[in-house]
């Protein structure tokens, strides 16, 4: 765990180190959740796939597993998991014969969102507990990270053009 940041100062490597050992504080939380009685049948992983899955209905395989950066064996391996416990259907493509589609079950989008409410619970819990300037920090930073994260990526690198025509 990094010290704290002093925020004057604080450059972006060290908010990132800070804002990765939260997330990993949020996955500890997450877990003495599941802990205290409340298991999900579904694992970090196939949350993450069911939270993508929620953005957008009906998402095609190959895609997702782009988003997600899994391949498609372990994909198929999460998609079974899921639809097993009811909370995926696989549909064929309307436009393609060779491509399925995903997209959440009534019971898939309840699960969701009865992760979320608990979730929920335990962020509320430790943010009512900081002083009201540093509530209104944070709110004001995940927006700001928000943003930054759906924005599309900016190149940074040098630009390599082909030969002149």
């Amino acid at each position: 765990m990094t010290p704290d940041v002093e925020v004057t100062s604080a450059v972006p490597v060290e908010i990132a180190t800070s804002a990765g050992d939260i997330v990993e504080l949020l996955d500890v939380l997450w877990e003495r959740t599941r802990d205290r009685g409340w298991a999900s049948p579904a694992s970090l992983a196939q949350l993450r796939l069911m939270y993508a899955v929620d953005r957008e209905d009906g998402i095609r395989m190959r895609a997702l597993g782009v988003a997600l950066n899994v391949s498609a064996p372990s994909l198929s391996r999460l998609c079974d998991r899921l639809q097993t416990v009811g909370f995926v259907v696989r549909k064929p493509s309307p436009d393609s014969k060779r491509e399925v589609t995903l997209s959440l079950t009534e019971e898939g989008h309840a699960h969701l969102a009865e992760v979320r409410r608990k979730r929920g619970e335990v962020l509320t819990g430790a943010i009512d507990s900081m002083p009201a300037g540093q509530r209104a920090g944070l709110a004001q930073g995940l927006t700001g990270l928000r943003a930054a994260l759906v924005a599309p990526p900016v190149l940074t690198g040098p630009v390599v053009r082909g030969p002149a025509v």
